[in-house]
C-alpha cells in the first residue's frame, strides 16, 4: 500500500467542524478554459493567493516554492481526533489513483495550531501520510494569514493546554501553479472523485 489510508484517533470527543459555508469567485464565462471540469457550485469573493508559511526542514517557503504541481490543499491540525487523519487519507489515496494514471499531482497539509504543530511535528503527520504530502506551519500571524487568503475558518477550543482541540473547516482546495486555486472539494468527495476532478484539470490546462 503506498499510503496510510486510517490513522488511530486520539481518545478525545471528536471535533466541532466550523465553516459550513464556503464563498469562491472563480470566472464562468463562455472562456472559461476549466468549464467542462468544474464539479461545484460557486460564487462571491476570491480564493487563495500568496502565502509565507515554514517546511518540516525549517525554512521559509511561498506558496511559489510549494505549488509546483497541481496541489491538494488542506488546513488542519495534527493532533485532531478524527477529521484531519480522515481527511489527509483520502487526499493521499486520490495521489495514489492519480499515480496510477500518469497524472503527477502533490498534497500541502497547511497546520492552524502553530503552538503545537512544529516543523518536525507536521513532518512525521506527513511522512505516514503519503510521500507528496508536504507539511506546513508557521508563526501564528504566518498561518492566519495563509488561512484569510483562502477563506478557511478555525477557532482553539478552550481547555487543557497540552489537549485542547481546534473547531476548523474542512474544505480541500485544488490549485495549481500559475492558475491559482480552481476547485475544492467537500469531506464526502471520494478519493476517485478527485482524482477525477483534478485529472480534467489538469488536461485542460495543458
Amino acid at each position: 500500500m503506498k499510503s496510510i489510508y486510517s490513522v488511530t484517533a486520539v481518545g478525545l470527543v471528536a471535533v466541532m467542524l466550523g465553516g459550513t459555508g464556503i464563498y469562491v469567485a472563480m470566472n464562468q464565462g463562455s472562456d472559461d478554459e476549466f468549464a467542462s471540469c468544474r464539479a461545484t457550485t460557486v460564487a462571491g469573493g476570491n480564493i487563495g493567493g500568496p502565502f509565507e508559511l515554514i517546511d518540516e526542514t525549517g525554512k521559509t517557503v511561498t506558496d511559489k516554492d510549494v505549488i509546483t504541481e497541481p496541489s491538494l490543499v488542506y488546513f488542519g491540525y495534527t493532533f485532531c481526533p478524527d477529521v484531519c487523519p480522515l481527511d489527509t487519507a483520502r487526499n493521499a489515496e486520490a495521489l495514489d489513483v492519480l499515480a496510477d494514471r500518469g497524472v503527477d499531482a502533490s498534497a500541502l497539509f497547511i497546520s492552524i495550531d502553530p503552538e503545537r504543530d512544529t516543523p518536525e511535528v507536521v513532518a512525521e503527520f506527513t511522512d505516514v501520510m503519503h510521500p507528496k504530502m508536504l507539511g506546513l506551519t508557521g508563526s501564528a500571524e504566518q498561518v492566519k494569514a495563509a488561512s484569510q487568503a483562502y477563506k478557511t475558518y478555525y477557532k482553539k477550543q478552550p481547555g487543557d493546554p497540552d489537549y485542547y482541540l481546534v473547531d476548523h473547516s474542512t474544505f480541500t482546495y485544488l490549485v495549481l501553479p500559475e492558475k491559482g486555486f480552481v476547485e475544492f472539494f467537500r469531506r464526502e468527495t471520494t478519493p476517485e472523485q478527485i482524482a477525477d476532478t483534478v485529472a480534467c484539470y489538469v488536461k485542460a490546462s495543458s
